[in-house]
């Protein structure tokens, strides 16, 4: 085996064989392979595919490059994933909501990619809470909340941490076979026994069309029940922000909208949407509305709240966080409102755009070694289909300095496009996969 010999025969067309993939994936996780090889492998996938078989054997040769766990709860391990948008902060809201309803939830979550916000840094936006535990202390905040979001530690699958930190800087982030792999890699080793995959399709998603999100769907959904975790998804739309605000800071307090005063909208929708699938899978409701509601109850009845607030204890955040986020979480120096330049409808929102927007901000990482900063970014964003009259706020700014503030505001004015006539607006929810 030589890294090399597999990137050349990744360069021909051919996919390397299960060992192969099984060689490379050790070597990413003890340093064989180099930054080099490992960024060439990717563009290598990127460009060439591994197939069917190669796409489920790189995703369990990534699993088994570290520790994987066992679980003895008294209640199913469940968890979710999205494949990443732009004011996604379902996790926040699903996974406290999910242990109210009597699952244990450990979820192993990432940083930012690309143009999309990452779980790791929204839970890190809370002073003092630390996402990095360590595996005997992840395994009991999950006992003891019912739920953790936390990183990989460097036991599980270290072959997708060095892989995943790669494709971020490489142009590699939009490869089905290494999502899929990334992805499940990462949930398999968490001992799972039902998981829900949200993959977002539109503008602020890396499938832009509901036929590409379909594919990636099927791919994610066939490799994990391949694996033995039974598993379904939901095709979502990401033409616009799933919340209204983008950035770290400003989607934990979309979340505490929704924990703590019961606020409706997409955020919400979405989250009981995709816990419902869950609860009913793994047999704690009766069917998906019965689990919809029990995930309604959850979050209206302050149960999410309290586990919620529980968890980011546990993990070092203030105590008493729920009853006083608004003072915890860091705000901007620079906030201002963007302006609409002209009267009308708002079309289209490049939802890429503006995550890119947010990470030039230092909301997100262009280099891997970057700093993210979690007051900045975009709120209160305008909705497809909102009439606006010139003048009137497209979304207020959140920036560190004046020169980024003002460049951010050509770049959100540039992704917002305002018409005369309202648009036919997406459903949040295309199809699922189940």
């Amino acid at each position: 085996m030589d890294a090399r010999a597999i990137i050349a025969k990744l360069r021909r067309g051919d996919a390397p064989g299960r060992e192969e993939l099984t060689w490379f994936a050790q070597g990413l996780a003890d340093g064989v392979v180099s930054d080099a090889q490992a960024g060439a492998f990717a563009m290598g996938v990127c460009l060439r595919g591994l197939g069917d078989e190669g796409r489920v054997a790189l995703t369990l040769a990534m699993r088994d490059s570290g520790d994987t766990l066992t679980w003895d709860l008294p209640g199913p391990v469940l968890d979710k994933h999205s494949t990443g948008g732009v004011g996604d902060c379902v996790s926040l809201v699903l996974a406290p909501a999910l242990a109210a309803c009597g699952a244990y939830v450990p979820m192993i979550s990432g940083r930012g990619l690309g143009h999309t916000g990452g779980t790791l840094d929204k839970m890190e936006a809370i002073p003092g809470l630390s996402t990095g535990l360590s595996e005997d202390r992840f395994a009991g905040v999950v006992r003891e909340t019912g739920c953790a979001i936390v990183s990989a530690t460097a036991e599980i699958a270290p072959a997708d941490k060095r892989l995943y930190a790669v494709r971020d800087v490489t142009g590699t982030v939009e490869s089905l076979d290494l999502i899929t792999a990334s992805i499940l890699s990462k949930k398999l080793a968490a001992g799972l026994e039902g998981l829900v995959l949200d993959v977002k399709c539109g503008s602020g998603a890396f499938m832009k069309s509901v036929d590409d999100a379909r594919g990636l769907a099927g791919a994610l959904v066939e490799t994990a029940n391949l694996a033995g975790c039974r598993t379904s998804a939901v095709i979502s739309d990401m033409n616009q922000p799933l919340a209204a605000s983008l950035g770290n800071a400003l989607e934990v307090a979309e979340v505490m909208d929704v924990l703590c005063n019961g606020a409706g909208g997409p955020l919400a929708e979405l989250s009981v949407s995709l816990g419902g699938v869950l609860l009913a899978d793994a047999g704690l409701a009766d069917d998906l509305d019965d689990g919809i509601a029990r995930m309604l109850a959850a979050l209206t009845d302050g149960h999410a709240a309290e586990r919620f607030g529980q968890m980011v204890a546990a993990m070092g955040g203030p105590v008493q966080f729920t009853e006083n986020w608004q003072r915890f979480l860091p705000e901007a120096i620079v906030i201002r409102e963007v302006p609409a330049p002209r009267s009308g409808f708002v079309t289209a929102i490049d939802g890429e755009a503006l995550g890119l927007a947010v990470v030039a901000l230092g909301g997100g990482r262009q280099v891997e070694s970057d700093v993210v900063d979690p007051a900045v970014g975009f709120s209160e964003v305008v909705r497809l289909g909102q009439h606006v009259e010139k003048g009137q706020p497209l979304l207020r700014l959140h920036a560190a300095r004046e020169d980024s503030a003002q460049a951010a505001a050509r770049a959100a004015q540039a992704a917002i496009t305002i018409g005369g006539t309202a648009p036919a607006l997406p459903p949040l929810i295309h199809e699922r996969i189940r």
